[in-house]
């Protein structure tokens, strides 16, 4: 039987003064429901009684789930594919000038199949790339021609090593979070930075949603960051939130996602209205964005 993680305290803060939020359905693999808590002080959300590490693996095995198989299978997915060059320049490109360099020492952790480490290497970047799914490490070797090495790793690496390390849509994934976070800390060189990607529940498409919002993604995501919850988190772990950046793109794959859990099928229109209505609303503040990129000085 699974083991899984109760939560007394939050994640984030420490406090005990959270309540429900919502209970939101695993679509991908279980079918399971899972209640979503949340803190009145940092206020993250978090799923309780989600599976321990040693337990997720069979939550992630499934052809839809995009990150660890490279399918184009389905509209949503295909349309994923369709606009993932262009995610992957502006990503070098934010990297780049956040750093003031145009190449460096690269560490992406949870990399997939290695989309975003191949196009790294292609431009001059110097990119170690963990991810902890062994399917996945095999497509990137053989579609993507790169070389990713477990997760184990993780805490092997040297300290100070890297310019840059990037987490897209990874760390509301990991289960030592604070740890995680301090490991993160001291691979980084001195003026190094972090970009960590996150969905961000505070957006108009959340609320739109709710509990069918697909970014909640039970029990796979752990955490459910809104932007105050992310710098609470770094600020805990010495480290300073610089910038938020938006990701344009995810209100309209998610709204898709979630009106295809909503309805039963995708509502093409509908999904491209409340996405777009997300975006403008975010427009004039990037804190409201359905994901944002949080850029990290080491501090």
């Amino acid at each position: 039987m699974a083991s899984t993680v109760h939560y007394t305290h939050c994640p984030v803060c420490g406090s005990a003064a959270f309540q429900k939020a919502l209970t939101a359905k695993d679509h991908t693999v279980s079918g399971e429901t899972f209640i979503i808590l949340h803190c009145n002080e940092c206020t993250l959300r978090f799923t309780q009684d989600a599976p321990d590490a040693a337990s997720a693996g069979p939550y992630y095995k499934s052809e839809n789930y995009i990150s660890h198989t490279n399918t184009s299978k389905g509209l949503i997915n295909r349309l994923y594919q369709s606009v993932r060059k262009r995610t992957l320049k502006h990503k070098r490109k934010l990297i780049a000038r956040a750093l003031g360099i145009q190449k460096g020492s690269l560490l992406d952790v949870g990399s997939g199949t290695g989309a975003f480490v191949q196009h790294m290497q292609q431009h001059g970047w110097q990119v170690n790339g963990l991810e902890p799914d062994a399917d996945a490490r095999q497509v990137a070797k053989t579609v993507n021609k790169v070389e990713l090495e477990d997760i184990s790793r993780f805490y092997e690496l040297a300290p100070h090593e890297f310019d840059a390390i990037s987490l897209w849509h990874v760390l509301e994934h990991v289960h030592d979070l604070h740890p995680y976070v301090q490991q993160l800390k001291n691979l980084l060189k001195m003026n190094g930075r972090l970009f960590i990607a996150v969905p961000n529940y505070t957006s108009k498409d959340a609320a739109v949603y709710q509990e069918n919002w697909a970014a909640y993604d039970v029990p796979r995501h752990l955490y459910h960051f809104s932007p105050r919850s992310m710098q609470v988190l770094m600020e805990k772990n010495g480290l300073k939130l610089l910038e938020y950046k938006p990701m344009w793109y995810d209100s309209f794959y998610i709204s898709l996602l979630s009106s295809k859990y909503k309805n039963g099928k995708a509502n093409l229109l509908g999904a491209f209205t409340n996405g777009l209505r997300s975006n403008i609303n975010a427009w004039g503040d990037v804190k409201k964005c359905s994901s944002v990129i949080y850029v990290i000085d080491k501090g």
